[in-house]
């Protein structure tokens, strides 16, 4: 298949973390398809453009054999204001549109897109009816519910906009992938069709964490030049942004500090708009027992979670946060750790179905810290025992590679008609 893949978030090469699509991306060149990805030039969690994209309306980037990607203009207005978020996503639209038109020689089979930002869809739309190719949604978060729950989104007119428009993409897609369980059920009380919607939620990469595991990676060298010895760390992966809310860990360290666990050790690895609030609270507050870390390639983050004694996955207190999977607890999963869940809803779930780790309330950093310290209370043996069922359970269910090709089936099945 020729895949035209459409997201504004696909993340360079040598980007700290992973994303999704990245990893889908991956395993469908390792399949024989080929892939051309249109997307932004603002980073998602900094929004800051690299400087060789500056000045251009797009750039090509020959990212592997069989994978291209055509960056798209999108304004540094990002992270100034609401509307200036909003200008980011409209400008991306234009670019993309621009870049699949004119930038791109191939013929697809197919378009994926994939938001947010919902907006992304009009670039879909556009480029299916210009191309005669049929268009799957892939909905990762429910937008535009859950920027209205986190309060960036207050406008009533651009909120009926939003609302109006979330249902022109779902009528005109031909296919809608959720990423759980409960966006399927939400979707489907909106109106959409069941048979029109699948399910590929996240999952863990289990070709890193197994290739790790069974190598001669020496997790005491690393724990030592990390200076983690004599520390046990509670890791957190990802966005430092408004919806994370991390603040609520910031709180839960303090407390800590105040019941002289000084033994306990925050490792937070990642970036976004609110993180340099964070380390300045830190400092204010004078606590030595949080530790930031920039992102790093796939394979650090890795080594980080595998010399970790807990995983931790963190949101804001809203109930749409409540219809998802938090993406890292997957890697946790795969890298056998017991996981502080401070997510309610199909997260919490997630977990508690899995036993391998405790639910925490969100934005109660008092529950948090009395949760620590009962995890402190348990041996060695059922630590090891929650995090081997976390890893048995998402390879089960959770396994990146079989999901990816299950993905491709369901993309046969509608380019056959």
């Amino acid at each position: 298949m020729k895949i035209l893949l459409i997201h504004q978030y696909f993340l360079e090469k040598d980007d700290g973390g992973g994303s999704r699509l990245n990893e889908m991306a991956r395993i469908w060149e390792e399949q024989g398809h080929e892939i051309t990805v249109l997307a932004g030039t603002v980073h998602y969690a900094t929004g800051k453009k690299r400087e060789r994209y500056k000045g251009k309306f797009t750039f090509i980037d020959h990212y592997s054999k069989n994978v291209t990607v055509i960056r798209c203009h999108v304004s540094e207005s990002y992270n100034v204001n609401f509307f200036g978020r909003l200008w980011a996503y409209f400008s991306f639209v234009f670019s993309s549109i621009y870049g699949g038109l004119f930038k791109t020689k191939k013929k697809f089979d197919i378009i994926v897109v994939t938001s947010p930002p919902l907006f992304v869809g009009v670039t879909g739309y556009v480029l299916s009816l210009f191309k005669r190719i049929p268009m799957v949604f892939e909905v990762r978060d429910l937008w535009p519910e859950s920027a209205i729950d986190t309060g960036v989104l207050k406008n009533k007119v651009i909120i009926k906009f939003a609302f109006w428009f979330e249902k022109f993409i779902y009528r005109k897609s031909k296919l809608i992938n959720v990423l759980t369980p409960a966006f399927r059920e939400r979707l489907i009380e909106k109106g959409i069709p069941a048979d029109k919607i699948i399910l590929i939620p996240n999952a863990a990469d289990f070709a890193i964490s197994d290739t790790l595991l069974s190598s001669s990676f020496d997790r005491n060298a690393f724990r030592k030049s990390m200076k983690l010895d004599g520390k046990k760390v509670i890791t957190y992966v990802g966005a430092h942004g408004v919806a994370n809310h991390l603040i609520q860990i910031v709180d839960t360290a303090e407390i800590l500090k105040e019941r002289k666990l000084e033994d306990i050790l925050f490792l937070l690895i990642g970036d976004g708009m609110r993180k340099r609030a964070l380390i300045e609270e830190c400092n204010k507050r004078g606590l030595d027992n949080l530790k930031f870390i920039d992102p790093v390639p796939k394979v650090e983050v890795f080594k980080y979670i595998l010399s970790s004694d807990f995983g931790t996955s963190v949101l804001k207190k809203v109930d749409t946060f409540k219809t998802i999977y938090s993406n890292k607890t997957f890697d946790y999963m795969a890298c056998k750790l017991p996981i502080f869940m401070v997510i309610d809803g199909v997260s919490r779930e997630l977990v508690e179905d899995a036993a391998c780790g405790v639910y925490v309330e969100p934005e109660n950093p008092e529950d948090f810290a009395d949760k620590i310290e009962m995890y402190l209370q348990k041996s060695q043996k059922e630590l090891l025992d929650e995090g081997e069922r976390g890893y048995q359970y998402a390879k089960l269910h959770f396994d990146r590679a079989k999901l990816a090709k299950n993905y491709t089936l369901y993309l046969k099945e509608i380019i056959d008609g």
